[in-house]
């Protein structure tokens, strides 16, 4: 055995030794490309939602507190408490793959001929123009104009700028998600904030900020 001050710390554990370790069961032969369609498949029903089979995370805290270690106690604990979990997702899953075998049968070539233009050429140039759009829209809200951001502007964070009465005044459009995540709070806009947010079939923009700016 190396001495410990020869060690460095770092270890690796392959996922083989890690099922190994924890004494689980082997998992499932399952035929190709089978494994992402089930998955596919329980998103679209939800059928391993925290409803169906419980809050997983507070279980296996639970779990845990009781005493149980082994892979076998916990599925005995498990079963106990939701004894009809396993049965309720499957049949979920299993009906929405039957939804996709019969959509497979009316599928055609041109379908997804359609679908690859429309995410390859309308969702890239929606994604990319978005902002125009945005900027728009605002512009027609407080009665003005807009232009999009120069090369310049566009380095020092400005998206683009909205014209009132000859006025020029800079903007940053960003999304709500972007503006969420800490990482991107200490970024330097130089613009007013303008966030958006998608919802299922609109855009929510908040352009507060900006207004409460010119309202001043």
């Amino acid at each position: 055995m190396k001495k410990l001050e020869d060690k460095k710390g770092i270890i690796e554990i392959t996922f083989e030794e890690e099922r190994e370790i924890l004494e689980l069961p082997p998992k499932p032969e399952l035929p190709k490309y089978a494994s992402q369609l089930i998955n596919l498949a329980n998103i679209f029903s939800q059928g391993t939602r925290p409803k169906v089979v419980g809050q997983m995370s507070e279980l296996i805290k639970e779990f845990r507190k009781s005493g149980g270690r082994t892979f076998e106690d916990w599925k005995k604990w498990y079963l106990q408490r939701y004894p009809n979990a396993i049965d309720e997702a499957t049949e979920k899953i299993w009906n929405m793959i039957n939804n996709f075998k019969e959509t497979l049968e009316l599928l055609k070539k041109d379908d997804v001929r359609n679908w690859v233009e429309d995410l390859v050429l309308t969702k890239t140039y929606e994604g990319l123009m978005l902002q125009d759009a945005i900027l728009k829209k605002v512009a027609e809200e407080l009665g003005g104009n807009y232009r999009p951001a120069t090369i310049e502007e566009e380095s020092k964070g400005i998206d683009g700028v909205i014209i009132i009465d000859d006025k020029e005044i800079p903007v940053s459009i960003k999304s709500k998600t972007y503006v969420n995540q800490e990482k991107h709070l200490s970024e330097e806009l130089r613009g007013y904030l303008i966030v958006y947010e998608k919802k299922k079939n609109k855009i929510v923009v908040d352009y507060s900020e900006l207004l409460n700016s010119i309202k001043k």
